[in-house]
This record gives C-alpha cells, sequence and structure tokens, in this order.
C-alpha cells in the first residue's frame, strides 16, 4: 500500500522565525489582494492596509490610475497617514513637520531644507500595483512577474461572474488565534462539514467537489447544490436574481477558490463572498469576510441578504472555533504529522507550495 501524505511537522503553525520567513516568501514576494477598485473611484481616494507591520498607501491619482507607497515619509520616517481610507485634497502631507506629496508620489514642499535641497530626489517609496475584474492587488517585490502570470487560467474561468459590477454591500472583521494556513486549509476542504456546519451540509454534497488540478498560486474548485437549494443561506431560498453573466452550469454551483497568499474567492450565482487573511503573529490572523451582489439587486426596495449574511457568520464563527482548537493541538508535544485521505490532496498541494517556498529562500 503506498504511504499516504502527511500534514506539516508543527514548527509551520508555532514557528515564529518561520513565520516571518513565510511572510517574506508568501506576501512580500507575490501579488496580495489589497482591496477594490470601487473603494477608490475619485482622484486622491486612498485606504491604508498593514502587511507584518509594513503600512501602504492604496490611492488613485490625478489621472486616475491606482498608486500604492510605503506610509513613510522621506524627511524623518514618521507615518502620514492612521485613517484606515480616506480622501487627499490634491496633495500627501505629513502630519509632522508637513513634507507634501503630490498623488503620484512627487515631493512638493519639504520646509526649511536649503536652497541647494533636490526635492526629486525624495518621492515616496513606491509599490507595484495592478488590478484583475475589480479586484487591488499589490507587490512589494521589486522584479516579481506580472499578476496576470500568477493568476493563470482564473480570469478566463471567472468571466462570467463580472466582478467588477459588482458592490460591496457588507463586512465582518474577525480576530482568529490561528496560523494563516490553517485558515487556507480549512477552507479548502468539506469533509468537517458534517459535523462543524449542519446548515452547510443541507446545501451542498460534501463529498461532491469538483476540484481541479493545484497549481502553485491558487488551489480550488466548484460544488453544487442538493434539496433543492439554489444559493448558500440560512434556508437555500434564492432571493435574488441570478448574476446577469452567468449560464446553466454556473447557476447551479459555488467556485470556492484560495489564491494565494490571501484571498478566498466564493463565487455564487447570487452573490460574491471573499474572505481575506492579514497574518498578525505565528497563531493569530485578522480575516475580513465581506459580501458584494449586484447594483441592480441593491438598488431594489425589497433587497434582502441577511439570509446569506447570517448564514456565512455562523458557518464562520463554527470553522474560527475549529481552527483554533487546531492550533492549540498542533501546539503540543504530542503532535505528530497526520495523514490526508485522498480527498484532502489540495490541502497537500498548499503544503508542497509552502516548502517549495520555504526551499527557495
Amino acid at each position: 500500500m503506498p504511504r499516504a501524505f502527511e500534514t506539516l511537522p508543527g514548527r509551520y503553525y508555532t514557528d515564529p522565525d518561520l513565520f516571518r520567513r513565510e511572510l517574506e516568501t508568501f506576501f512580500f514576494n507575490g501579488w496580495i489582494w489589497a482591496g477594490r477598485t470601487e473603494m477608490l473611484p475619485e482622484p486622491g481616494d486612498y485606504l491604508l492596509r498593514e502587511i507584518a507591520r509594513e503600512s501602504i498607501i492604496v490611492l488613485r491619482d490625478d489621472r486616475h490610475r491606482l498608486r500604492a507607497f510605503y506610509n513613510v515619509c522621506r524627511h524623518r520616517g514618521t507615518r502620514i497617514c492612521t485613517e484606515n481610507e480616506g480622501h487627499f485634497a490634491r496633495r500627501i502631507q505629513c502630519p509632522y513637520h508637513g513634507w507634501s506629496y503630490a498623488l503620484d508620489g512627487a515631493l512638493l514642499g519639504a520646509p526649511h531644507m536649503p536652497p541647494e535641497f533636490v526635492r526629486q530626489n525624495y518621492p515616496l517609496h513606491e509599490i507595484r500595483v495592478d488590478s484583475w475584474d475589480g479586484h487591488v492587488f499589490l507587490n512589494l517585490a521589486a522584479g516579481a512577474a506580472a499578476l496576470h502570470e500568477q493568476l493563470g487560467a482564473l480570469p478566463e474561468k471567472f468571466a462570467p461572474w463580472r466582478m467588477h459590477e459588482l458592490r460591496f454591500h457588507k463586512r465582518i472583521s474577525y480576530d482568529v488565534h490561528a496560523n494563516w494556513k490553517l485558515l487556507v486549509s480549512n477552507y479548502n476542504e468539506c469533509l468537517h462539514c458534517p459535523l462543524l456546519h449542519p446548515a452547510l451540509n443541507r446545501l451542498t454534497d460534501y463529498l461532491g467537489a469538483d476540484n481541479e488540478p493545484a497549481c502553485d498560486s491558487y488551489i480550488g474548485g466548484a460544488m453544487g447544490f442538493c434539496n433543492g437549494a439554489e444559493t448558500m443561506s440560512l434556508d437555500g431560498k434564492r432571493r435574488r436574481a441570478y448574476l446577469p453573466g452567468l449560464g446553466e452550469i454556473e447557476r447551479k454551483q459555488v467556485c470556492y477558490y484560495a489564491i494565494y497568499p490571501n484571498l478566498l474567492l466564493s463565487l455564487h450565482p447570487d452573490y460574491m463572498l471573499l474572505h481575506t487573511l492579514w497574518p498578525k503573529a505565528v497563531d493569530r490572523t485578522e480575516i475580513l469576510c465581506e459580501w458584494y451582489f449586484h447594483p441592480d439587486e441593491l438598488e431594489r426596495a425589497d433587497f434582502y441578504a441577511d439570509d446569506a449574511i447570517e448564514f456565512w457568520d455562523r458557518t464562520n464563527r463554527e470553522d474560527w472555533q475549529i481552527v483554533e482548537q487546531s492550533q492549540l493541538g498542533i501546539q503540543s508535544r504530542a503532535y505528530t504529522p497526520g495523514p490526508y485521505s485522498p480527498r484532502e490532496e489540495l490541502l497537500h498541494a498548499f503544503d508542497q507550495a509552502v516548502v517549495r517556498r520555504e526551499r527557495k529562500n
């Protein structure tokens, strides 16, 4: 009998030094999800993202281009912005000594500097930014590959959902005391669904996942409905129109994809659900869960979304509780790697991606 694949050694979830190296390999050397283009509709609009203690300003410049900069003044290093989102009126100004910058990062004003001071030598430190179908991505590595190379076949696969048309409705933040990789793994299997998610398990066949072969930048697949369900909600009833670009196949399933390192993308027949992971420590992760709907639905007087929000909030809390128990168990001296079942092939593929990136660095 062939030897089963095993889970990773405990140090991958408990070692602070390994955690810091993972942040470098996954979060600082690839494209990470940072927001939605709709959050930055006008020049001067900005949002902040914190990645492993690095604060990043993402904004729309005067030419409506997306830009991103380290939130660090070139004078004495002070953080310029403190609010998570807002609007710059024509320029970005440091609150300490008043150095000011254009929306393209160029230094405009530097009070009290001598006549020979060259402003052009001190722009804000820029970060690569790109977008895909309404999603904004950042890349902190200077020589990294283009975003489309990391996404591979996903833009074509998900084109029918027309994600750029969808609009934000609700956000819930969760503070989960577990390593970020345990959350990725939990998202990519439903063998736990009969025990932990009775409401979810009534709507979909937990053994019916149609997973695609794993690649080095994402894993995922689709799951169909059962028992007459039409969407993932408290009762499975669809109270919103199908998203307009979907065909018969897409209307009968949900796509669940983990796009490394921090986007868990769930595409439903009538809405989009995003989970984004923001590691805070080796055993702690902030998760932002956001619901997006078609604007035609949002404008309806009888628009109703609590059925989907309450369903996923309940499911999330069930997941977070068991993942925290996994973290505690892995921290035990008794923990040793255990065998994966054949239906946990995506988890093993993710583990292998983690190991490969560790060996590269």
